[in-house]
């Protein structure tokens, strides 16, 4: 090698290259084209044109333009004719599969959203969760299977529990998911339950038992969580109504605790659970309709199990406007907890008052909510309840087929995302610096990105 600012030329595929080798080098040592101008590595063909070093790689050229393009500006430009797939196959060659990912979108911003892709299921039936995946995949949970998907929307093989009918999911890292799968009654077998699989080959890792006094139980579950100490919760219905929440340590795999359901909390039946970094406690919501009032509920799982905060809607005055919550997400401040209703009003608790004091605070967007849901149904369109999400300082509320952002302190509304024209969204997760929605009538994911900021 000449040196580091040397002249290489390289013929990839039969389509002639030539850049610098510090371009080269800024791929990295640990990469494919940093290894190849590396000194104790390899000193090139050394009789070149001109004295220049020249290296032949039996690749796709259109590709090797692309990622060389991208070593010399930091920009990643894909020509039409230039299928995600290949590139990526291409970048994994090389070695800068992780600098393709890193330039395809910014850091996430809810305002700057652009819809990246449009994802048909081809699973039969709705879809009922979506996911999203630590590295900008997701998983999409239809009936009794799991549907996985890696960062450029490419299908890994589908996970299921027995194929019981999937109640919830959760990456716990970019290479395991969690899956929470209900019991059926009258097979006469434990199936059901909470299982780790792998993200990557779907492979069965782990099955999570539930034990009652040293017997272990069937049970199923229905909302997971994880916090930051290894720990995964799930709500718990058992047959000898043992309700409440199970605890497991998710390197051993076994049961570490189970917080039994007190009187006036339900527990067993929570759709919604959160770890709290800065209170160390776990909400759970338990939410209509599936029971005819609401419970929110802080559980600290330290030395005494208790119930640190709690909140009910249970003797409210009914009205003709009566207000039933239907989703709820604890704020990124650590203070409070949002909360949404059948007209699309947005609530807050203060959860560092006792007993919920003062109630829900709603923020009235029900005329604008009412005007659109008539629209829906007059045009026969089914519509979805609304779900909540909390992400970098961002609140983002979805209603029908639109997903709204709101930002700031005081919450204003900034911007909305509408994508593909498939049906309301029945949920949708943020995650891996994208937000995935899921569409209920034609099962479709929308993916949604953040540009990177402009160069200019």
């Amino acid at each position: 090698m000449k040196g580091k600012r040397g002249r290489v030329r390289l013929n990839v595929g039969g389509r002639v290259f030539e850049t610098t080798a510090s371009t080269l080098a800024s791929a990295g040592r640990d990469t494919m084209l940093g290894a190849m101008i590396d000194a104790s590595w390899n000193h090139g063909d050394g009789d070149g044109e001109g004295g220049v070093d020249e290296y032949f790689i039996d690749r796709d050229p259109e590709c090797f333009a692309v990622l060389l393009d991208l070593l010399r500006t930091g920009a990643l430009h894909v020509p039409p004719h230039v299928a995600d797939g290949v590139l990526c196959r291409e970048a994994l060659y090389y070695g800068l599969l992780d600098r393709v990912r890193a330039s395809r979108w910014g850091p996430f911003d809810g305002d700057r959203l652009r819809l990246a892709a449009s994802v048909a299921g081809s699973a039969a039936g709705d879809g009922t969760a979506v996911r999203a995946a630590p590295d900008g995949g997701c998983c999409v949970a239809h009936g009794g299977a799991v549907r996985v998907y890696n960062w450029v929307m490419e299908e890994r093989r589908a996970v299921h529990l027995d194929h019981a009918p999937v109640n919830d999911a959760a990456y716990l890292d970019e290479a395991t998911l969690l899956v929470a799968a209900r019991e059926r009654p009258g097979t006469g077998r434990r199936d059901g339950g909470v299982a780790a699989f792998s993200a990557l080959t779907g492979d069965l890792r782990h099955r999570f038992r539930v034990a009652h006094d040293r017997h272990v139980r069937s049970f199923t579950p229905g909302a997971l969580a994880f916090d930051n100490r290894c720990k995964v919760f799930a709500s718990c219905k058992g047959r000898f109504n043992e309700y409440g929440i199970g605890v497991w340590d998710c390197t051993t795999g076994e049961q570490a605790d189970f917080f039994y359901e007190p009187p006036g909390c339900a527990l067993g039946d929570a759709d919604k659970l959160q770890w709290l970094d800065g209170t160390s406690t776990l909400m759970a919501a338990t939410m209509f309709p599936r029971t005819d009032s609401s419970f929110i509920s802080l559980l600290d799982f330290r030395d005494k199990k208790n119930v640190a905060w709690s909140w009910s809607d249970v003797g409210t005055p009914a009205s003709l406007e009566d207000k039933h919550v239907l989703h709820a997400i604890a704020m990124e401040d650590g203070r409070s907890l949002c909360v949404i209703n059948q007209y699309d009003d947005l609530g807050f608790l203060d959860i560092r008052s006792s007993g919920g004091a003062g109630g829900v605070r709603w923020r009235s967007r029900s005329k604008l909510a009412a005007r659109k849901k008539k629209k829906a149904a007059a045009r026969g369109e089914e519509t979805c309840y609304p779900k909540l999400a909390a992400h970098g300082g961002q609140l983002f509320a979805s209603t029908n087929d639109t997903i709204s952002v709101f930002s700031g302190p005081d919450h204003v509304l900034t911007s909305t995302v509408r994508g593909s024209d498939a049906g309301a969204i029945c949920d949708f997760s943020i995650g891996g610096d994208r937000l995935f929605a899921l569409h209920n009538e034609e099962n479709v994911v929308d993916v949604w990105e953040t540009s990177p900021p402009p160069i200019i």
